[in-house]
């Protein structure tokens, strides 16, 4: 391995292995027997190639934000962090259209594209953090993926290391696909059939308006009857979240983020789009919410108040560590 990435970017010192024994699921661990950090893709060619001349077990490894033991190791294998590899390589503001590496975290893309009026919509609550490589390899969705979609609709190609070591690509960087979905194959099989090591992602306008909602009810009985009210008058908001009384609280102590006190329920809704368009929605959101039964409704269309809203239910998972040390995220999806 040495020979591939070089000396100082492999470990072997069982303490700075132990960094690298779980991803948020901390509950399922394992200390790699060896730990590499590549630069390029030819290294982790270079590195798969060899482990599967040698039969040895390889598991690759983004930011660790998971929260479905995807990036916990091999007890007798190598871990592949990619973390090294962070560069967001060209920006193509006409084809709206960006080439990552898979270390990039979520939201340097928009940070980067931020300036032609441009995002990337994918956004897990990690965002900060999480690497676009791991949300290719779980296909991240986020808070918006309601309107905008989860990964898997924003990844136009790939260029990924095989099980074998052969380095390849998937998709032309255009989305349009002829014969089987290997794309959309990829996406989501959680490093099963391979190793991303560039990443062409979809661009999305900024939108001309942005308004959030927020409504506060005495039971989750109400609130949802307001997103069922929303959606059922044909809206179809860029997100809509609802928290519980034990996860306001939670959310409440860890950021204080201003939410109503003693609502058993918490809705969330953002709108975007052209200007014109959102304000009409807005006004028919804030009705329904109304007759649903809101104590409180709140609206925000500046971007620093908006965000102070959103760090209360983006803060909800790590909150609620505050109220057990031990706990289990199900993404479950519950029929309206």
């Amino acid at each position: 391995m040495t020979d591939i990435c070089g000396a100082p970017n492999v470990i072997t010192d069982p303490l700075e292995l132990r960094t690298y024994e779980c991803d948020g699921l901390t509950s399922h661990r394992a200390t790699p027997a060896l730990v590499v950090l590549p630069s390029t893709a030819e290294e982790v060619a270079g590195v798969v190639a060899l482990c599967a001349e040698h039969g040895v077990p390889f598991v690759a490894r983004g930011s660790g934000t998971g929260l479905s033991g995807g990036a916990v190791p091999h007890s007798e294998g190598v871990l592949i962090v990619m973390s090294r590899m962070r560069r967001v390589l060209e920006v193509d503001p006409v084809a709206r259209r960006a080439v990552v590496e898979p270390g990039v975290t979520n939201l340097s893309v928009t940070e980067a594209v931020r300036s032609y009026g441009l995002f990337y919509a994918p956004d897990p609550s990690s965002q900060v953090v999480c690497s676009v490589g791991g949300n290719v390899a779980e296909n991240s969705g986020g808070a918006h993926c309601l309107k905008h979609g989860f990964t898997v609709n924003h990844v136009l190609g790939l260029e990924i290391v095989t099980p074998s070591g052969e380095l390849t690509w998937l998709g032309d960087g255009t989305g349009v696909v002829s014969g089987y979905d290997l794309l959309g194959a990829f996406t989501g099989s959680e490093g099963t059939l391979g190793i991303a090591t560039k990443i062409i992602v979809k661009l999305t306008p900024a939108p001309e308006a942005v308004h959030l909602v927020l409504a506060a009810y005495d039971s989750l009985e109400a609130g949802g009857r307001a997103v069922s009210d929303i959606i059922g008058a044909g809206i179809v908001p860029a997100a809509i979240e609802m928290m519980d009384a034990l996860s306001i609280e939670a959310a409440e102590a860890a950021v204080h983020c201003g939410y109503p006190e003693g609502a058993a329920a918490v809705l969330l809704v953002e709108l975007d789009g052209p200007a014109a368009e959102v304000e009409a929605e807005l006004a028919t959101v804030h009705s329904l919410c109304e007759k649903a039964g809101a104590r409180e409704i709140r609206a925000a269309d500046d971007p620093v108040e908006r965000a102070g809203i959103w760090a209360g239910r983006k803060s909800a998972f790590a909150a609620v560590g505050r109220l057990s040390p031990a706990y289990i995220v199900q993404d479950g999806v519950v029929p309206r």
